[in-house]
């Protein structure tokens, strides 16, 4: 089954360019475009939208508010956030309106779409570069305990690894070639750690790893 995506960016030639990556991918059916966020929140509340690669600097109503409004009223809706800079307050307020993936707009065409046809599959992605800000963010915070509860998840020497990974931004591809094992076998770890620290996607996995000091 074909997803419909929504592109939301004020700049023209971003969002042609954006459009252009997209069409003839055989996962996705019709793409929709909008300028700006209210113009967004019309379309999907009259089409049936799978995703939306929002830009975070909007004019108006910025890309974190118009995700939470989406959030808010289209759980389902998947939102993949683009920005020019990794602003360490707009990381975490993009995570907290709901965004499933957070990618810079230096990202490589073709690793978009991959990253777009994973979060439609049900998986979360950030990009590498933020690693650090949330783990900033986290060594900042008020709630120490949370940052180091020293709580153990049972996670094997193996599991640590691929999570390590996950933080990194790698795919489950890109961990079984650099593990050389099979996707299954990643698959299955994957599932393993998710269940372990009791989280339900990969950026959940990876902001708890982060977060708690699970990875060095």
């Amino acid at each position: 089954m074909k997803s419909n995506i929504l592109i939301v960016e004020d700049h023209e030639l971003t969002r042609f360019g954006l459009k252009t990556t997209f069409e003839g991918c055989d996962f996705i059916g019709d793409i929709f475009e909008a300028e700006s966020a209210e113009t967004a929140i019309s379309i999907i509340k009259d089409h049936d939208i799978s995703l939306v690669i929002m830009d975070l600097g909007l004019p108006g109503m910025n890309g974190i508010e118009a995700t939470r409004e989406i959030k808010n009223n289209n759980i389902e809706t998947k939102v993949v956030m683009l920005t020019s800079h990794n602003d360490t307050q707009e990381v975490i307020n993009s995570l907290k309106a709901g965004a499933n993936a957070y990618c810079s707009k230096e990202i490589n065409p073709k690793r978009l779409v991959e990253v777009v046809q994973s979060v439609i599959d049900g998986a979360s992605w950030f990009d590498p570069s933020i690693a650090h800000i949330v783990l900033d963010a986290a060594s900042k915070s008020e709630t120490k305990d949370v940052c180091s509860s020293g709580k153990d998840y049972g996670l094997t020497s193996r599991e640590i690894q691929i999570l390590k990974l996950i933080t990194e931004g790698y795919s489950n591809n890109e961990i079984a070639n650099q593990l050389f094992v099979s996707i299954n076998t990643t698959k299955a770890h994957v599932a393993n750690i998710l269940q372990k620290l009791e989280v339900d996607d990969r950026l959940q996995a990876a902001l708890k790893a982060l977060k708690e000091r699970l990875v060095n």
